[in-house]
């Protein structure tokens, strides 16, 4: 899907849209669109989303709860994990896959990946190591925290979700718990291990700051998209796709940990740029 002469916006909406209701009006979407499989609070997911609004690329995203994103993701052809792109060239099963489409679909001069090879190399090293680090650790972290905590959790898991996946998992939340903790491998005491690692990768992103404006140089790219939507899960940005529960409503615990990876200076590069670049259009 080339970009052509004339500039279709991209699918921007206010943090406090009703989705249920987006989602339903099919005609706000032009013909051939692309579709996104999602779980709504995903990190990998935001992932897709900030790439494809950032090159102004307008999609249809299909929501769904954990464990029926399964099915979702096999229909849409995708391998049974979100996100799913579905595009005119294939569908696209894995989130770097999606990063590297989309900027094929971006001016030259705005792409996220450079195009000398051992500047390309960097980007993707460091994207790849978030992406196998970072990515499940924060997310198994926050599980653990939420998973404790079922009426503030589904309150922001579910949006824009059909409302019979809603009332599914609402239902049959104890099973919901159990299928979680198989597929996350959680277990008593991982969440220290996991806090371990996320702060070692928050470290290891602030010693690559201290003496360059972006992870690999001055310009902004896919290394720091990628580290600043799977750093969600423990920042917790007040911009992001969907809306994320803020400290004020956390239980005191968990509150302490984003607090925590907020005041790290590679949590505060992160909330920057969700801040600054979260709704960055191309024009």
């Amino acid at each position: 899907m080339r970009r052509s002469g004339r500039r279709i916006p991209g699918r921007i909406w206010p943090v406090e849209t009703d989705w249920i209701s987006v989602r339903r009006d099919r005609t706000t979407y032009p013909p051939g669109v692309l579709r996104l499989v999602t779980i709504p609070i995903s990190h990998y997911c935001e992932k897709a989303r900030w790439a494809l609004e950032r090159a102004g690329l307008p999609y249809r995203e299909e929501r769904h709860v954990q464990g029926i994103h399964r099915i979702a993701s096999r229909r849409a052809g995708g391998g049974g994990t979100v996100p799913v792109l579905v595009t005119p060239d294939g569908v696209l099963a894995e989130s770097e896959e999606i990063l590297l489409w989309v900027d094929q679909q971006t001016p030259p001069e705005r792409r996220l990946f450079p195009t000398e090879p051992p500047k390309r190399a960097e980007v993707e090293r460091l994207c790849r190591r978030f992406d196998r680090g970072l990515g499940p650790t924060g997310r198994r972290l926050m599980y653990v925290h939420m998973l404790a905590q079922p009426k503030l959790m589904l309150r922001f898991n579910n949006r824009g979700v059909p409302a019979w996946e809603d009332r599914a998992l609402r239902l049959g939340w104890p099973l919901a718990v159990r299928w979680v903790r198989r597929e996350l491998a959680i277990r008593p005491g991982i969440e220290a291990e996991d806090e371990s690692l996320v702060w070692r990768e928050l470290d290891f992103v602030a010693e690559l700051l201290a003496d360059r404006k972006h992870l690999c140089g001055e310009r902004f790219g896919a290394a720091d998209l990628t580290f600043a939507a799977l750093s969600a899960s423990v920042v917790v940005p007040p911009v992001y796709g969907v809306p994320l529960p803020q400290p004020g409503v956390l239980p005191a615990p968990t509150a302490a940990l984003v607090r925590r990876a907020r005041e790290h200076p590679a949590g505060r590069y992160a909330l920057a740029l969700f801040a600054d670049r979260r709704r960055e259009e191309i024009v």
